[in-house]
């Protein structure tokens, strides 16, 4: 596939690029509700874990490889038969306004044996927001989850940041997220660097633990995954999701 990002993407975490503020559509054809996707996973308080998680245990041979889920639903789905051919599960955290597009991803995701989570509904600079608009940002991407899946998914990241301020953290732990999901491994795919500069970037970086930032709606991504996995595999890491990581 083309290196080219596709075009109206979001931006990327913490590159500083608000996303548009698209109004909402209305949940599906002729205001009927989407088709529901079995109950999915709620969040789960991790005994010994910060409010703030990075990284899961470094003695154990996983890692999680985490999506921000937008962009093209078709590029989406190519990064998840990626790692379903090669026995991978990952978590995505879903823009809220993506979800209001494309409901049927919820679906995808969760059929794949996947794990699904919040990351805002606009994909705003939320440590920047006056607080109620941050929490309204949390809740409305949480309101989307449930509507879909009847859970408000297994995990909060902030958006266009690593680290979430103490304020966001507070905010999502009052929204029902007891952690925030942050990440140790940057893979820059956003930048659109080549699927080899991602492989390069992911895999001078990680170890067992390590939770790797990723991004649908990239071609460069795609390409990217069956290599990437190779090499964790000839590495003995397993990719699995955040909360198998997290979980002894």
């Amino acid at each position: 596939m083309a290196g080219a990002a596709t075009a109206g993407l979001t931006a990327a975490c913490g590159s500083g690029r608000p996303a548009a503020a698209p109004s909402a559509p209305p949940p599906g054809p002729a205001g009927t509700s989407p088709r529901q996707v079995p109950a999915a996973a709620s969040p789960r308080r991790f005994a010994g874990q910060p409010v703030e998680i990075g990284h899961g245990p470094r003695d154990r041979p996983k890692v999680a490889l985490t999506f921000h889920g937008n962009g093209d639903p078709a590029i989406a789905r190519a990064v998840l038969d990626e790692a379903e051919r090669a026995g991978a599960r990952v978590t995505v955290l879903a823009i809220g306004s993506w979800l209001d597009a494309h409901p049927d991803m919820a679906r995808r995701v969760l059929d794949g044996g996947h794990e699904l989570g919040n990351h805002t509904q606009r994909h705003l600079a939320i440590n920047e927001l006056p607080e109620a608009e941050a929490y309204a940002e949390i809740t409305g991407c949480a309101q989307r989850l449930k509507r879909l899946t009847g859970s408000i998914g297994t995990w909060f990241r902030p958006s266009q940041t690593q680290y979430a301020t103490p304020l966001v953290r507070t905010l999502a732990q009052r929204a029902g997220y007891p952690h925030v999901l942050s990440y140790d491994v940057d893979s820059l795919d956003f930048t659109s660097p080549g699927a080899a500069a991602v492989i390069r970037t992911v895999t001078g970086t990680i170890h067992g633990g390590s939770v790797v930032s990723l991004h649908f709606g990239y071609a460069d991504t795609v390409d990217a995954m069956p290599p990437l996995l190779e090499e964790l595999a000839r590495r003995k890491l397993r990719a699995v999701t955040t909360t198998e990581l997290l979980t002894p």
